[in-house]
């Protein structure tokens, strides 16, 4: 135990004893004080103590400003036998109990076509047990990805316990030096759409937020984030917090374990699957095309074992003068707009990540209003880019795209990213079968479409509000009768062989990889066929070359050679699905954004559409300073008094 975490743990004993003798005069029978994550944890052997935790846990909150749990000592614990019967007796539809002897936790899984207990019902189990007992429902959808994060993390009780008490020693160490200055270094993202990467540096934290890949790199040294221009950078991060579960944000979070990081990565409950599912399929892939992957599986897990996931609206210590809040930035699932508060007032920075200032089938609008906030780090993805047409008006332009392709006896193939922009389209599909404005017809779903689609309906209270409350009917809102989900390659080339109209959703959204590329170099001869793009093509990938004019391309066939595929199908884009905001919903952020930031600094876009939102904004926020940096580009941020 180091001398910070004693000094923390006496001050910490000293306010609990205070409590339990004035404000709540009750022996309190703490019998260890663990810190585990950015939570602190009171083990207790008073029953009375366990059974109000709730109440107990949110007074000491209010008293030392800190995340705190209650849980019970091992000595008022029931055998597991007497639990599980006393569970199954009271709880219907249960399917699995999992329990955590380290923590005195049971998780309880039921069905999902079972209504949920009643809390009450819950409380007093626990109160009788002496067990923390946490129900959660099975999605509507079978999840392997889900299943596999719960085994990373539950299965190794010991090592995760080991990796949170040492994300708790780096949080609630004690702050050496006052926080005078901040500053924000872009080390991926600057005048680019990709590997974003940006460092928060104060003389008492490191902290990165996102971590991610660039798709259109085709140096290691375009493709990751710059790490290599700090000595030790890696070594003395103290946080990771990643935005949302897209490969250009969390692709490269492996890499720093790779290279020993042992710290904390944060991100919401949604994220942690999503991210883990889409690095597992980067490396897979990698390994089939002969490229040699930037981590392995075993560095994958290691980062999910040392991944706390936090809801939106939970202010979280993150270090001694970081804390952090998540909320909905509306892109994909589970995507975070974060609040950084550094110091006791110095400086707030909100970062968007990428976002969506409009709702969606799928997802409600990204927040616009915070507590506090001088500095604005914004994606400029679109900001060059107007959107001639409203969420409706794309939707029937689709709708006019397929028909087309059905009636001249085409095939539509329609490149989607597994997440976010599958799901949206999924949904409008099925809107437009239903609403017959297009033909009934097949639609193949290939890739990691179904169960990212599996993994949307595990996380209900994420999606909006229009379809999030429906979570019994879930599974058949996404998966309907039209869809038919692609599980082998026997399958695929039955697919290929096929001269029917038929609809193909496939990975990757770019064309950079994927079975996508199977059905594009089959199908790409034939003029009555159509590619049509529903999210954005970063500069480099074959998706922006074919919008460019490219009608050619080379891919390497099952021999190792290399084929020339002639593009004679017609190409078009749809911009209205994008899961980023519009130019003009952009700019529409920035004036509704509340309180008015002092600095904004805009990333995540090209140098066009950088430039002409920093244009635009400097109208809507006149006495507000714009930033347009290039990577390895810092900022210094000043004290808010």
């Amino acid at each position: 135990m180091t001398s910070h975490e004693l000094f923390s743990l006496d001050r910490l004993r000293h306010e609990i004893a205070r409590y339990f003798s004035i404000v709540n005069p009750v022996e309190a029978g703490i019998t260890k004080i663990e810190f585990e994550g950015p939570r602190i944890v009171l083990y207790t052997r008073n029953p009375e103590v366990f059974s109000n935790r709730d109440q107990i846990a949110k007074d000491l909150v209010t008293l030392i400003k800190k995340r705190i749990a209650i849980r019970p000592d091992d000595s008022i614990r029931s055998q597991k036998e007497v639990v599980e019967a006393k569970i199954k007796e009271s709880i219907k539809g249960v399917q699995s109990l999992l329990f955590n002897d380290l923590i005195g936790e049971v998780i309880v899984e039921l069905a999902p076509t079972i209504r949920p207990p009643p809390d009450e019902l819950v409380k007093k189990l626990s109160a009788e047990t002496g067990w923390v007992i946490r129900v959660e429902m099975q999605p509507p959808m079978q999840t392997k990805t889900v299943q596999k994060a719960n085994s990373i993390i539950y299965g190794y009780p010991e090592e995760r316990l080991q990796a949170l008490r040492r994300i708790g020693e780096k949080v609630f160490r004690n702050q050496v030096f006052e926080t005078k200055d901040a500053v924000v270094t872009i080390l991926g993202s600057g005048m680019q759409v990709g590997r974003s990467a940006i460092l928060i540096q104060t003389s008492e934290s490191k902290v990165l937020l996102d971590c991610g890949f660039s798709p259109g790199g085709t140096k290691n040294l375009e493709m990751i984030p710059r790490f290599d221009v700090m000595e030790n950078l890696i070594s003395e991060l103290d946080a990771v917090v990643v935005t949302h579960a897209h490969l250009d944000h969390m692709g490269m979070v492996p890499y720093l374990f790779k290279y020993d990081y042992r710290g904390p990565v944060y991100c919401t409950e949604p994220t942690l699957p999503l991210m883990l599912m889409q690095q597992l399929d980067f490396i897979n892939v990698a390994g089939k095309e002969g490229i040699f992957a930037p981590y392995t599986e075993r560095d994958i897990k290691t980062a999910v074992q040392h991944t706390v996931t936090l809801n939106y609206g939970v202010v979280t210590n993150i270090t001694p003068d970081i804390r952090i809040t998540f909320y909905n930035a509306g892109h994909i699932l589970g995507s975070a707009i974060v609040h950084i508060h550094i110091g006791e007032g110095f400086h707030n920075i909100i970062y968007t990540g990428d976002f969506k200032f409009e709702n969606s089938r799928t997802l409600d609008a990204a927040v616009y209003k915070f507590p506090r906030a001088e500095t604005l780090i914004m994606e400029s993805t679109y900001g060059a880019t107007p959107v001639q047409f409203t969420r409706e008006e794309s939707e029937k332009l689709l709708a006019s795209y397929i028909k087309q392709t059905i009636e001249r006896g085409g095939k539509a193939l329609i490149p989607v990213p597994a997440v976010g922009r599958a799901q949206e389209i999924m949904l409008v599909l099925n809107h437009l079968f239903s609403s017959g404005m297009i033909p009934e017809v097949p639609v193949f779903l290939d890739g990691l479409v179904v169960e990212a689609t599996a993994i949307h309906t595990a996380f209900p209270s994420y999606l909006g509000k229009e379809i999030g409350g429906r979570i019994e009917e879930l599974g058949n809102i996404f998966m309907s009768e039209y869809f038919t989900a692609v599980k082998s390659q026997q399958q695929r080339e039955e697919i290929l062989n096929m001269e029917d109209p038929l609809i193909i959703m496939a990975t990757s959204g770019m064309l950079e990889g994927g079975p996508i590329l199977s059905y594009l170099r089959e199908f790409a001869s034939d003029d009555r066929n159509m590619l049509i793009f529903v999210s954005y093509q970063v500069e480099g990938t074959l998706g922006r070359k074919l919008l460019k004019g490219v009608r050619e391309f080379p891919v390497i066939d099952e021999s190792g050679k290399t084929e020339i595929v002639n593009v004679k199908l017609e190409v078009n884009k749809v911009d209205g699905f994008s899961g980023h905001s519009s130019r003009q919903q952009l700019l529409s952020y920035l004036r509704a954004f509340k309180p008015k930031p002092r600095k904004l600094i805009l990333v995540h876009g090209e140098p066009e559409a950088v430039m002409s939102l920093a244009k635009g904004a400097s109208k809507i926020l006149p006495g507000t300073r714009i930033y347009a940096p290039q990577n390895l580009e810092s900022i210094t941020l000043e004290s808010r008094s």
